[in-house]
C-alpha cells in the first residue's frame, strides 16, 4: 500500500526498488493523487499501468486531473496547488490509457475489515452512505484519531481494524512517518513537499519503505 505520489515517479520508483515489489504478482493499494506538485504524473500512470494487481482509490487531485482529462477543466484552485506540473507533463496529449486509469479508481476499498480511503469518513454513517466529497476531502476523523494519539488515550473510533488514509501530510506534524493514531495510519509522508518523502507499507507485517527526499530527486522544482 503506498501513499500519495504527487508526480514523483523517481521516489516511486525508489519504493518499489526498495521494497522489492513485484509488478506482476504484489497486489499495490493506491491512496490517490497520483499526480499534481512534481514534473512526472505521465510517467506514474506509465508505471502504474504496469502492476497487475492495482486498487486505485480516487484522490482529490485526482478529481481534478480527471475533470482535465475529460473535459479541459483546468480551475486556477488545481493549477495553483501543482495542477501546473500535470498540464506541463502532458504536453497536450493524454494517452486513453490513462484516462481509463483514473475512470477507473475506486472511492474506498475493504480488505479483511480495513478500510482504505484518501480523504477519511463519518463512522456515525456506513462507508457506503458516505458522500463523495467525504471521502476525497474530509479530515474529520483524522482530527479526531489525532486528538487522542497526543492525550495517549488509545480509543476505537470506528468498527474496522486498521483505516489506510492519505490526504493528509504528517510532515505538517513534524515527521516523515506514517502515523498510526488509534486505528487510523496516516500514509503521505508528504512525497508533495520539498522536504517529504514517498512512503510504500506492507500491510500484513507493517514493514515501511521509504524514498529519498522528494526535492533531492527533483532539484529544479519547488513541489
Amino acid at each position: 500500500m503506498i501513499g500519495d505520489i504527487h508526480g514523483a515517479h523517481k521516489a516511486l520508483i525508489q519504493c518499489f526498488d526498495r521494497a522489492g515489489f513485484d509488478k506482476n504478482s504484489d497486489l499495490l493499494i493506491c491512496l490517490g493523487d497520483l499526480g499534481d506538485r512534481w514534473p512526472e504524473t505521465d510517467k506514474v500512470f506509465d508505471t502504474l499501468l504496469q502492476v497487475k494487481n492495482l486498487v486505485l482509490i480516487l484522490g482529490n487531485h485526482d478529481q481534478w486531473m480527471l475533470d482535465w482529462f475529460i473535459n479541459g477543466v483546468a480551475p486556477g484552485i488545481w493549477l495553483s496547488q501543482g495542477g501546473n506540473m500535470t498540464v506541463g507533463a502532458y504536453k497536450g496529449k493524454v494517452p486513453e490509457s490513462h484516462v481509463n486509469l483514473l475512470k477507473g479508481a475506486v472511492l474506498f476499498y475493504e480488505l479483511d475489515n480495513k478500510l482504505f480511503v484518501h480523504g477519511g469518513y463519518q463512522p456515525e454513517k456506513d462507508i457506503r452512505q458516505q458522500e463523495k466529497n467525504v471521502l476525497l476531502w474530509d479530515r474529520s476523523l483524522i482530527k479526531s484519531a489525532l486528538k487522542h494519539y497526543y492525550e495517549e488515550d488509545e480509543v476505537q473510533l470506528t468498527p474496522y481494524d486498521e483505516i489506510y488514509v492519505g490526504h493528509t501530510p504528517t510532515i505538517n506534524f513534524g515527521t516523515t512517518n506514517p502515523i498510526k493514531a488509534c486505528e487510523v495510519y496516516l500514509m503521505d509522508t508528504g512525497a508533495g513537499w520539498p522536504t517529504g518523502i514517498l512512503s510504500i507499507m506492507d500491510i500484513d507485517n507493517k514493514t515501511l519503505y521509504q524514498s529519498e527526499p522528494v526535492d533531492l530527486l527533483y532539484t529544479g522544482y519547488s513541489g
